[in-house]
This record gives C-alpha cells, structure tokens and sequence, in this order.
C-alpha cells in the first residue's frame, strides 16, 4: 500500500479545524465558556494539527523497497 496514513489525517483534521474556526469567529456568543471561546481555540488547535500532519505527509519519503 502506498498511501501516506497521515494524508487523510491531515486532511480531516484540517477541515474540521477550518469550520470549527469559523463557526467559533462568527458566533462568538454561543460559545463563550468562563469568558473563553472554546470553539475558536480547538478549531485552530486542530488547524495546527492537520496541517503539522499535512506537511509531515510531503516531507516524508518513499519505504525503500524490500529485498
């Protein structure tokens, strides 16, 4: 198998990060725990994650082949 796991890692984490983000920046007031916007700080917690996933994904290289 040549699929990277951390492609659809990255990719699911980054899109669910992006709308969690958005939904936490415009709806500021549903959100709101101990003064806190919990869903604008896990979605961009989860940005950050998908896309270190992301990155991690084209940076690593090719297994060599087995003998």
């Amino acid at each position: 198998m040549g699929l990277d796991i951390r492609w659809p890692i990255g990719l699911m984490f980054t899109l669910i990060g992006v709308l969690l983000t958005g939904y936490g920046a415009v709806n500021r007031a549903g959100s709101l725990m101990l003064d806190i916007n919990i869903n604008l700080i896990w979605g961009i917690i989860l940005l950050v994650f998908g896309v270190l996933m992301l990155l991690g994904a084209m940076r690593g290289g090719k297994t060599p082949p087995s003998a």
